[in-house]
């Protein structure tokens, strides 16, 4: 990978991950799923939810689709937005149980089950390389919604931790130096008259803790007593 220009080191960045690369991935599962249901091979499940788990467990460097992407695609194509890798590792995981479970579902004499699994992850997995929608992905950040920031968990944020908010209405944003989506929404917020606070959740930890943070970019506004006004993004 000597030459090549990154913004984060594929296996070391890991709370991050190249938008692109996630795609590929997900079009690789896409791709194998569909070639064991096309052509009966339990077996092509098996060894993608194998892939899929090394890569959630031990880790990029020892998950095939994500040697080549980083090895061969990004080097040709430069590196895609960044984003928090956390969705994307739920989908892998999901993606990882689901074909797992067609090829056991198969093997066990329930070819029609294993059907059906294996439709159902050739179908999203390649929805989400086409498209960019992936329900995995939707599925963290709807948990990390009920999880997070919301009337019945938090519903204010301490004025202490506002400092810079001028005594007035603020946004504030967990950020990740990172994340592109971050970027986007200071640029999108710049314009507004109320103060952007931002946080980066590598520095406070504490108070990504502290108000359930589970996603980046985290956005709401806040009022000058601190009452949560609007959540934005997730």
């Amino acid at each position: 990978m000597a030459g090549v220009s990154r913004t984060a080191h594929p296996w070391h960045d890991t709370d991050v991950i190249d938008e692109h690369a996630a795609r590929f991935g997900q079009g690789t599962t896409g791709v194998v799923a569909l070639l064991g249901l096309t052509f009966g091979w339990p077996l092509a499940w098996a060894l993608m939810s194998a892939q899929l788990l090394i890569g959630v467990t031990i880790g990029r460097r020892f998950c095939l689709p994500c040697l080549a992407y980083f090895w061969v695609v990004q080097p040709r194509f430069g590196e895609g937005p960044l984003e928090d890798s956390r969705p994307p590792r739920l989908a892998n995981a999901i993606g990882t149980v689901v074909l797992g479970s067609a090829a056991a579902a198969w093997w066990l004499g329930a070819e029609t089950v294993g059907y059906v699994l294996g439709g159902v992850v050739a179908f999203l997995a390649l929805l989400s390389a086409s498209t960019g929608v992936c329900a995995g992905c939707e599925l963290y950040k709807l948990g990390a919604r009920l999880r997070g920031i919301s009337p019945r968990r938090h519903d204010r944020i301490d004025t202490a931790d506002l400092d810079g908010a001028g005594g007035g209405a603020a946004y504030v944003e967990f950020t990740h130096p990172l994340c592109a989506d971050c970027r986007e929404w200071e640029r999108r917020l710049a314009s507004e008259p109320e103060p952007l606070l931002t946080f980066d959740v590598r520095d406070r930890p504490d108070l990504a803790r502290k108000y359930g943070i589970t996603v980046v970019p985290t956005v709401f506004r806040v009022a000058p007593d601190g009452a949560v006004l609007e959540r934005l993004a997730p």
